[in-house]
């Protein structure tokens, strides 16, 4: 019925500057409708090297959850991709308004090029062909953050917990997840550093107990603390099945 396909997994400036990890973001493939989520640097060059390749001429739409270079980078270039050099009008890109008009990162000349641009707000759904975006609420990082709730009645609801710090709210917003996708770039809690650290992501997990959580977006402590080997750990005190996201993974529901 779908997949969702990591064509990075970098966190923040670091890992992200290094190359240490991809910082390409994440393609999803579900019930026919082709999507692609914060497309950082590398975006279209992890997307025409995959195999098999991703074509970003077939993409239906954009969602980017903030401005940050990390998730940004590659935006125009995408859209560009998805509508073929904008020679064919195609696809919506939904995007905080603070990405478009304050200190905007998806250029104007870009946007005659989708179907539609959409500003996506707290609370606020958005329709690409069968797939809804619920918005449950906005994040707390240093710019106008959103994740998302992903349905379309025929697979399992999707949380995208993007970049933030740790608020209770995060917990009833995401609730109803049954893949949760959580952007952890800390290994052990860091006061002043709007990012999510493993202990909280394990504190959200525990509380909405979805069917599969997956987690993405590592800094440099989760790499150096080689959270790849702490699959079962992680996975036996949350009680969830969880993944640690690599490069190149497709996880297929």
């Amino acid at each position: 019925m779908g997949y969702i396909k990591f064509l990075g997994t970098a966190g923040a400036r670091f890992v992200m500057i290094t190359q240490l990890r991809a910082s390409g973001g994440m393609w999803f493939s579900i019930d026919g409708v082709e999507i692609l989520v914060d497309p950082g640097p590398g975006c279209l060059v992890r997307a025409v090297k995959s195999r098999p390749k991703l074509s970003p001429g077939k993409l239906d739409g954009i969602f980017l959850s903030h401005k940050h270079l990390d998730h940004s980078c590659d935006i125009n270039l995408m859209i560009e991709a998805m509508t073929e050099g904008g020679h064919k009008k195609k696809g919506i890109v939904l995007a905080p308004y603070d990405a478009l008009e304050n200190d905007p990162v998806i250029l104007k000349y870009c946007r005659d090029f989708p179907e539609k641009v959409e500003v996506i707000r707290e609370k606020g759904e958005y329709t690409v062909k069968s797939l809804t975006f619920e918005i449950p609420l906005r994040h707390r990082h240093g710019v106008e953050t959103y994740g998302f709730k992903l349905k379309n009645g025929k697979v399992p609801v999707i949380g995208y917990i993007s970049d933030t710090s740790f608020f209770e709210e995060l917990i009833d917003g995401y609730r109803g997840s049954e893949i949760l996708i959580i952007n952890t770039v800390l290994y052990e809690k860091k006061e002043g550093v709007d990012h999510l650290s493993l202990p909280e992501a394990e504190i959200i997990i525990r509380e909405i107990k979805p069917k599969k959580a997956i987690l993405t977006h590592f800094g440099m402590t989760m790499l150096r603390n080689r959270i790849w080997e702490k699959e079962k750990e992680i996975s036996d005190r949350t009680g969830v099945d969880v993944i640690v996201a690599n490069d190149g993974m497709k996880f297929e529901f």
